[in-house]
């Protein structure tokens, strides 16, 4: 049997990882500035996940969600008070993705109504609803299309409200940081008039924090930059660090029914495990302070040159838009100086570094990507 190939493999086969740090099958040492697509939060085998996840594993590590489980509770608890919204409610499921389709069925559920708008650039997984309300066409099947989407231009306040007018929408869903589209970055003034908009149409607004929570941007949400407070937020990658999790904080106006929502997976013993301890490491190694620091130290010492267009970003998200395509830049970032980087289209450098990275580790990136655009 072989292994059905959709995926763009890099001849690097990673063996064990510590930190920032990732040392393939040969000995050679990496320094990871992508986190495994910004899933990797508090750094690779930090001891204190390992052991509790250990530890939970010679307990119990899986039974269904018709038992009680107090970890869901716990860390219910210290999210609620970690990310500010110790009122709302917690569904727990396994992946950004499914935390997504999770909240465009609630948004549907709580209004009766059957569109969604979204935005351009957008990218919200890969999953029935998720990938309707993703632009990006090349992974839209003839099945997905069916769904009522419609896309609005970023920052463009006046087409939404246009759309929210038929009264048909039933929630709006936006990242916090467009990620996958290039590291776009909303307008304050737009995401307060976006919340303001929703209110006044009876649509449910939906932050997507999969790749832009959790710390990443310098606050625990994203959205928080901004100001408002969202109906619904998704969550997932860097939830717990490599184990898959995802979840959905939920406005304390949406009503529960025995039934509405599912999950085989989502909230078991070892995911729970993992996430108490994510949590726990955030807020005792100050990661999400680190991450503002760190971020805008990594910002800085990328330094002005011809083929870069602009450099762009929030704490550890960083985006370096070029004006020819990176994919020997990125080729070069990973087989001659052993950085990993990911990529957003052809022209854009991606970084999702682990937020415990260090000022010293951005400046090897910066003296890396230095010395390869000055051959």
């Amino acid at each position: 049997m072989t292994l059905f190939d959709v995926y763009s493999l890099f001849d690097v086969t990673p063996q064990k990882a510590s930190g920032c740090r990732v040392w393939d099958d040969k000995g050679n040492e990496y320094l990871d500035l992508y986190g495994g697509h910004a899933v990797i939060s508090i750094g690779h085998s930090h001891p204190r996940y390992v052991k509790a996840v250990s530890e939970q594993l010679g307990k119990i590590g899986f039974y269904s969600n018709s038992v009680q489980n107090p970890l869901q509770q716990e860390l219910a608890d210290r999210l609620g008070e970690m990310g500010g919204y110790p009122e709302y409610s917690l569904f727990l499921d396994n992946s950004g993705a499914e935390s997504n389709e999770n909240a465009l069925k609630l948004a549907s559920f709580h209004t009766g109504r059957d569109r969604i708008v979204a935005f351009r650039k957008s990218f919200h997984g890969r999953t029935s609803g998720a990938v309707s309300v993703t632009d990006n066409p090349s992974i839209v099947s003839p099945f997905n299309a069916n769904h009522k989407v419609s896309f609005c231009d970023l920052n463009d306040a006046q087409q939404v409200e246009d759309i929210l007018k038929k009264g048909d929408v039933a929630g709006v869903i936006i990242e916090g940081i467009q990620g996958c589209g290039g590291i776009n970055i909303p307008e304050t003034s737009f995401m307060q008039e976006l919340s303001a908009l929703c209110r006044r149409y009876g649509a449910v607004l939906i932050l997507d924090e999969v790749q832009s929570g959790y710390g990443r941007s310098g606050k625990f949400f994203a959205h928080q930059w901004y100001g408002i407070k969202p109906d619904l937020i998704t969550m997932g990658k860097g939830i717990a660090n490599g184990f898959p999790c995802g979840g959905v904080l939920i406005s304390p106006e949406f009503k529960a029914a025995k039934g509405m929502l599912g999950t085989t997976f989502g909230g078991n013993y070892l995911a729970m495990a993992a996430a108490i301890a994510v949590l726990d490491i955030i807020r005792d190694e100050n990661l999400i302070e680190n991450a503002l620091k760190v971020g805008g130290h990594l910002r800085k010492v990328i330094t002005s040159h011809p083929h870069i267009k602009e450099v762009r970003g929030l704490g550890l998200m960083t985006g370096i838009e070029f004006n020819t395509e990176v994919a020997p830049i990125r080729s070069e970032l990973l087989y001659g100086k052993h950085i990993f980087t990911g990529v957003s289209g052809k022209n854009m450098i991606r970084l999702l570094a682990p937020l415990c990275l260090t000022e010293a580790q951005a400046d090897i990136f910066g003296t890396a990507l230095r010395e390869i655009l000055e051959k």
